[in-house]
């Protein structure tokens, strides 16, 4: 079992930037895939960033290329989401969630933290 807390969301300017931090308690996180999730009101969960046990592969949406960065700090059993050059489009609730297998699929993942809100204002 692995239990997930989400931490770093809030109320930014178009612009501005936010760092979204996963926590991971129980059986280590080292194990597992590490992803981070989006769900906006109305709208399915879509993928954000999805990084391996190692750090080695990286996944990002087409949608946050560029301005999304995802790092794990295996020693400390966390995951990060550096989110810059935020847009209105990005305000949704950001899920992280742990995997098995490397997919950018939701249903590949059996861990999920409760989610934290990131509202981007324009």
């Amino acid at each position: 079992q692995v239990q997930l807390v989400e931490s770093g969301g809030g109320l930014v300017q178009a612009g501005g930037s936010l760092r979204l931090s996963c926590a991971a308690s129980g059986r280590t996180s080292i194990d597992y895939v590490m992803g981070w999730f989006r769900q906006a009101p109305g709208k399915e969960r879509e993928s954000v960033a999805i990084i391996s046990a190692g750090g080695g592969t990286l996944y990002y949406a087409d949608s946050v290329k560029g301005r999304f960065t995802i790092s794990r700090q295996n020693a400390k059993n966390t995951v990060a989401l550096q989110m810059n050059n935020l847009k209105p489009e990005d305000t949704a609730v950001y899920y992280c969630a742990a995997a098995e297998i490397f997919s950018p699929n939701s249903y590949a993942y059996d861990y999920w933290g409760q989610g934290t809100q990131v509202t981007v204002s324009s």
